[in-house]
């Protein structure tokens, strides 16, 4: 009974050969509309792809008043619509640079304030400082670096591009004093192959409740903050010093390039490790490295350096 209704089948098919001639323009319109869905979504994919993906994360902790956040924040927007910054984008293989710009202060104060935003002309500049300038200034309690660099591994995760390069750049006034260790957040992002970069604001200015800035900041951020290939600090010295520096950083950033002075000046004296390696065993590849600093170099401050300010100003 099967075999007769399958031939019945067979033979209603050879009947028809309409359809039959029909059946490989069928096929060839399935499988074109595959072959066109798997271009679309390599265009799509390789739309994403960008030189840099930049964090830009900016203290605005308790030690920052408003006058000086202003400036760091007029500082970014003047550097984006410098020349010097897009004709460093235009020298990328893409073109193109992919930035987020994040707020942070204690360990639990962190903010997007533009987020993921494609830079490659004068349009796109605008659009990111346009969208930086309206929105509010606020100033947040402590300073999280380890907060700042694990909100930035957040929003790594979250980008939506591929760039060849990722970047967190921490700028501030002061050393980690709230949240995590600043070593432990920083290796772990190393780890991940984010580089991260400084810009310490050094000043003398204490902060509105009275407590000192930090002696020697940046040299806390080399030994503390930054780290990963090719990891580097540009200073500003004060406040009205900041345009100039976070231009020039943001220029070296984006070309994948780094300071010709070496962040450690040499000298013919005995070879020493960055304080913080002292007090580590653990092998880091990426400090496999010898400085030799001058014999009447200022003490570097360790990396509890904040943790321990923080403590005597509450204990007082």
């Amino acid at each position: 009974m099967r075999q007769n209704l399958f031939r019945s089948s067979v033979f209603r098919l050879a009947s028809r050969p309409s359809r039959a001639r029909w059946l490989p323009l069928l096929f060839a319109l399935v499988f074109g509309a595959a072959l066109a869905l798997s271009l679309c979504r390599g265009a799509a994919a390789q739309a994403t792809l960008v030189d840099l993906e930049l964090v830009l994360a900016i203290d605005i902790s308790g030690s920052i008043d408003d006058e000086e956040a202003r400036l760091q924040r007029e500082g970014y927007l003047a550097a984006f619509q410098h020349p010097d910054i897009l004709k460093a984008i235009r020298t990328g293989a893409h073109g193109r640079i992919a930035v987020t710009y994040v707020e942070w202060a204690g360990d639990h104060t962190r903010r997007t304030v533009a987020d993921w935003t494609v830079l490659h002309d004068d349009a796109s500049a605008k659009a990111l400082v346009a969208t930086v300038s309206e929105s509010p200034l606020t100033i947040g309690m402590w300073t999280s670096i380890s907060g700042a660099i694990e909100y930035g591994r957040e929003k790594f995760r979250q980008s939506p591009y591929k760039g060849k390069r990722r970047v967190i750049d921490i700028s501030g006034d002061g050393p980690n004093n709230h949240g995590e260790f600043v070593l432990t957040a920083r290796d772990r992002a190393i780890k991940e192959g984010i580089v991260i970069n400084g810009l310490p604001i050094v000043n003398n200015k204490p902060s509105r409740w009275g407590t000192p800035q930090l002696p020697h900041l940046d040299l806390y951020y080399e030994d503390c903050v930054i780290g990963g290939n090719a990891a580097f600090i540009i200073v500003a010295n004060t406040f009205h010093d900041f345009a100039r520096a976070v231009r020039q950083k943001l220029v070296l950033e984006i070309a994948s390039r780094t300071p010709e002075k070496p962040l450690i000046e040499f000298a013919k004296n005995a070879a020493r490790l960055p304080a913080w390696r002292t007090a580590f065993v653990t092998p880091r590849p990426w400090d496999q490295r010898t400085l030799l600093v001058p014999v009447d170099a200022p003490k570097r401050p360790d990396c509890l350096q904040g943790e321990r300010q923080m403590r005597t100003w509450r204990d007082r």
